[in-house]
């Protein structure tokens, strides 16, 4: 009897227990952060330094993450990798790097948190609407008025490469620190090409383009990590994992740039 009795009493028992443990977990839910705001919890102001051919795509980025974090304020802060690394190392209020090139990035290996490639991209020649100069192959800049990244920028450093192995020797009218002055220059007719990324010259119509032989063996890897002394880490972190989700890729890729 008593045996019988007691076996539906434990059941209710364990029923009542199950339950109470049940509101304990929703309501310790109810009251993490995590659960009650998720990422929205990421709030504060965001400083990336990236390489200045990131400029669309990161504009664009920047504007979807605030969309996800309403409370983040983006500011970005675009120049050649180089520039970028040494304003970095010299104690520039940076929470994240996204250099154009794993050279510029070693330089920062002592405050750069995991970096991890992201994005790739080409060269391209640009030459000015109606190609004054006749250019056709990555040989002819050796003829004509030519404007070139300076070689510590990752686009000097890939132009090099590219015009070694062509075989051509350049004396560039000018050196730019980053992609856009180069771009900047020959828009304006200053000079008749310059060797800039394919990223760099879409939905353009003040420049025409020419993809030179040999382009394809010439690929700059782009990596990106949030910094050691970052004055917004939450923030930083989360926004390297934004520009590696699908969300940021499918930008990245709108703006030309390819995988990692």
């Amino acid at each position: 009897m008593n045996r019988t009795l007691r076996r539906p009493a434990l059941v209710v028992l364990a029923a009542a227990l199950l339950a109470l443990t049940g509101c304990a977990n929703a309501a310790e839910s109810a009251s993490s952060p995590s659960a009650s705001t998720g990422e929205s919890a990421v709030s504060g102001d965001l400083t990336v330094y990236a390489a200045a051919s990131l400029t669309g795509a990161f504009d664009a980025i920047g504007e979807a993450f605030v969309a996800e974090h309403p409370d983040v304020t983006f500011s970005p802060v675009y120049d050649g990798s180089s520039t970028l690394v040494t304003q970095i190392l010299e104690g520039a209020p940076a929470d994240v790097f996204a250099s154009a090139d794993e050279a510029n990035m070693d330089k920062a290996a002592d405050v750069a948190v995991d970096p991890v490639l992201f994005a790739s991209n080409t060269l391209v020649i640009a030459v000015p609407v109606g190609n004054p100069g006749g250019v056709k192959a990555v040989s002819d800049l050796a003829e004509v008025t030519t404007v070139l990244c300076a070689p510590e920028v990752p686009c000097g450093a890939a132009s090099a490469t590219l015009l070694t192995a062509a075989g051509v020797t350049v004396e560039a009218a000018s050196l730019e620190q980053n992609v856009t002055a180069v771009l900047t220059k020959v828009a304006a007719s200053e000079a008749d090409a310059g060797l800039v990324y394919a990223t760099d010259v879409i939905g353009r119509d003040d420049v025409e383009v020419i993809v030179p032989d040999g382009a394809d063996d010439v690929v700059n890897h782009y990596p990106i990590a949030a910094l050691s002394d970052a004055p917004n880490p939450d923030a930083a972190d989360a926004f390297v994992a934004f520009v590696r989700s699908d969300a940021g890729q499918e930008i990245l890729a709108d703006f030309g740039f390819g995988t990692p």
